[in-house]
């Protein structure tokens, strides 16, 4: 049999595999490129950047759930001007493909962030966490308006020629409206999902566990939701779509291959087993083997509603 073909396209991107690594699992990489080799993954998404520094929400802010975690970090970061001098360098050493992800609380901040990382040739593309409160209009999340996702694409669209992959937020009707104006609007692919809204309380104290109340749910216990929006994305819109929630192995990649996905992300199994990603590659190679495929095209949206 010929050599399986694990290569995928996200715009003018091609990774050498369909793995990659999700925002706010493993920070800049630092940390857990001393227990994988990163060179095998298919790419790294950074932690979320900002203009400035963010110090996010006080603790407690990670709590596990049943099949889960909640999260509210506060998207915590360095900020853009030691993003680029501190962690860019250590990004040149690794030989992945790195996808940084921004975040912000205006339009402007978004554009502004971009523009400056686009000139980082070590930086081939961009996801843009649009699950971010909007300050402009009271904090309400870019995310669940459909007008505010459509120019927040055109306007970062507008700045860089790297693939742009919108991170889209479950907590919405319809996500493949959301879909459908980020590609409109010119990104190459999209992110789905990103984490749903959770939260938890401690029985003896009354109080919540997490100290902002709510915080995001990942982990396998949103896996079917994520496969569900996957499916309905694929439905609806032409665009590649990078799925993303409780893939915990190569058997949860399939599922969401066969649902639409064009490639994958994993996240909190990261925290768990951090050689995740490369169990999930080789896991892929024996599957496609054993199905005598040659390439995930094959697989890639294999699921057809019965006629």
């Amino acid at each position: 049999m010929s050599e399986i073909d694990l290569q995928v396209k996200l715009g003018n991107l091609t990774l050498k595999n369909p793995v990659l690594l999700a925002s706010g699992t493993v920070g800049y990489g630092n940390e857990i490129s001393q227990f994988t080799d990163l060179s095998k993954i298919g790419a790294i998404i950074t932690k979320s950047v900002s203009l400035k520094p963010r110090k996010g929400n006080p603790p407690q802010r990670i709590v596990e759930t049943a099949s889960g975690m909640l999260n509210a970090i506060g998207l915590a970061n360095v900020g853009l001007e030691v993003f680029v001098k501190e962690k860019i360098p250590f990004l040149k050493e690794i030989q992945s493909t790195i996808i940084c992800n921004i975040a912000a609380s205006s339009i402007e901040e978004y554009v502004e962030c971009t523009k400056v990382l686009d000139h980082e040739d070590e930086i081939k593309g961009f996801e843009i966490n649009v699950s971010c409160p909007n300050v402009k209009e009271g904090g309400l999340e870019f995310g669940n308006n459909l007008t505010a996702v459509g120019k927040i694409t055109e306007k970062v669209r507008a700045v860089t020629n790297k693939p742009i992959i919108i991170k889209l937020s479950p907590n919405v009707a319809r996500i493949s409206e959301f879909a459908k104006v980020a590609k409109d609007e010119g990104a190459d692919a999209v992110s789905a999902i990103n984490t749903l809204v959770g939260t938890a309380f401690d029985i003896w104290t009354g109080k919540p566990k997490i100290y902002n109340v709510t915080g995001g749910l990942s982990g396998p216990a949103i896996k079917p939701v994520a496969l569900a929006k996957v499916l309905e994305i694929s439905r609806n819109v032409d665009i590649p779509i990078i799925g993303v929630g409780g893939i915990m192995n190569w058997k949860d990649a399939v599922e969401f291959m066969i649902a639409g996905a064009t490639a994958i992300q994993i996240g909190t199994v990261n925290f768990i087993n951090p050689q995740a990603g490369i169990e999930i590659i080789e896991g892929l190679k024996n599957y496609c083997k054993q199905k005598e495929i040659t390439s995930l095209a094959e697989i890639i949206a294999s699921y057809k509603l019965p006629s």
